[in-house]
């Protein structure tokens, strides 16, 4: 590394006095749990958005249809600051209106778990749409032929399918996800990204912290992605034992 020893870039990363080890894996801790909480609510989000495109009527098409293309067509970073100045304006003006005074800000970690949900959401549930439709309609109508009701239909006949189509996709969200997480730090949240940048400050040695950054987001998104390949692997299992 230019200008700086092996010695004292371990010294740097380490975990005793003066290193920042523990504090980049603190950081990388809440990387993955903010993108952990943001992809499972924008699951949520995203299979409402689906469903509603699969509906029949042109209301609920319409919504779910321009929540899919607003939050796929705005910049990501624009989405959070509308929710962290938009969010905080919307508090102040609450506590005001209460009687209070002051400015009133909205959390960091939820702000960016919300953003990252909403847009998340967006992506997936396109996917969920395709993989719905990807299904054959044989299946539908098997499991109607057998008696089954709507519940019992979705639980054990389109749901196992629906997930074995899905789960390519889920796995190309997820490492958006996962890299959109670091655009939190604009907000002051002290996830990876910020953590590495605060310590290349303190210490002007950015390209030791930025390679530490950039491989613990890699093994992250190695890992991740592994599970993601192992699931996909067991998907068509069950959907046979269904």
């Amino acid at each position: 590394m230019p200008g700086v020893s092996m010695v004292d870039a371990f010294r740097l990363l380490g975990f005793q006095h003066g290193g920042w080890g523990a504090a980049l894996l603190m950081a990388a801790s809440v990387t993955v749990l903010l993108s952990v909480l943001g992809f499972a609510l924008g699951a949520v989000f995203g299979g409402l958005a689906a469903a509603g495109r699969l509906r029949n009527s042109k209301v609920l098409r319409f919504l779910a249809l321009g929540y899919c293309t607003v939050f796929r067509g705005v910049p990501d970073l624009l989405t959070i600051y509308l929710l962290y100045y938009g969010g905080s304006v919307a508090l102040t003006s609450l506590g005001h209106s209460l009687g209070g005074s002051g400015f009133v800000g909205v959390p960091a970690f939820a702000t960016g778990t919300l953003a990252i949900a909403i847009i998340s959401g967006a992506y997936q549930a396109e996917v969920y749409r395709g993989a719905y439709l990807a299904i054959d309609q044989g299946q539908h109508d098997a499991a109607c032929a057998l008696g089954l009701n709507r519940l019992q239909r979705l639980r054990q006949v389109i749901f196992p399918q629906l997930l074995r189509y899905a789960l390519p996709g889920l796995g190309n969200v997820w490492q958006l996800v996962l890299k959109d997480s670091s655009l939190i730090s604009v907000i002051g949240l002290v996830e990876l990204m910020r953590q590495a940048q605060i310590a290349a400050g303190s210490t002007r040695e950015p390209f030791i912290f930025y390679i530490a950054a950039a491989l613990l987001y890699l093994a992250i998104a190695s890992v991740t992605g592994h599970a993601f390949y192992r699931l996909e692997r067991k998907a068509p299992w069950r959907v046979r034992s269904a």
